[in-house]
């Protein structure tokens, strides 16, 4: 069976912040730059980062707010722990379960999902390419701290997620 944007949550404005682990990796001392912050990621072959969520929901006074916990292994496994619901992809699979029901879809199938994956999965990998091909990519802070902020290109991305923190 497959899923669309909206069974995932993705209705409404999202936006994400993902806490990337990335001790003991230091850059050159340069200018700070997607790059330099890509290539320390790129060392990174698997791992695991804790994340927050977001989402404005008309109806709700305040955000719906979610935690958890990603996986990562190199080059395109990752699966985000939350209470409810699961969601794990392996490569072009997403499979998302909840409530004991599981559902499988492509991730070609809708491009927005799609692109928020490759968000996660491009930003693990430190792959800079992927990063600027969806969304546009702002640098902050030093090599030791920094924070990327991605926005989408994509306008129906875009209309669903305001930018993801990273």
């Amino acid at each position: 069976m497959t899923i669309g944007a909206k069974t995932l949550g993705l209705d409404r404005r999202w936006m994400m912040t993902l806490a990337v682990l990335c001790a003991g990796l230091s850059a050159p001392a340069r200018a700070l730059d997607l790059a330099t912050v890509t290539a320390q990621l790129a060392q990174r072959k698997s791992g695991e980062a804790r994340f927050t969520e977001e989402r404005l929901v008309s109806g709700f006074d305040s955000p719906l707010r979610a935690s958890g916990r990603l996986s990562f292994s190199a080059p395109g496994r990752f699966a985000r722990f939350t209470t409810e619901p699961r969601l794990v992809v392996d490569g072009n699979r997403l499979v998302l379960t909840r409530g004991g029901r599981s559902r499988q879809m492509a991730l070609d199938a809708v491009p927005e999902v799609a692109a928020l994956i490759e968000a996660v999965r491009g930003t693990l990998t430190g792959n800079a390419q992927t990063l600027e091909k969806h969304f546009k990519v702002k640098v902050e802070g030093s090599a030791a701290q920094w924070t990327l902020t991605l926005v989408p290109r994509d306008a129906r991305l875009a209309t669903q997620v305001r930018e993801l923190k990273i």
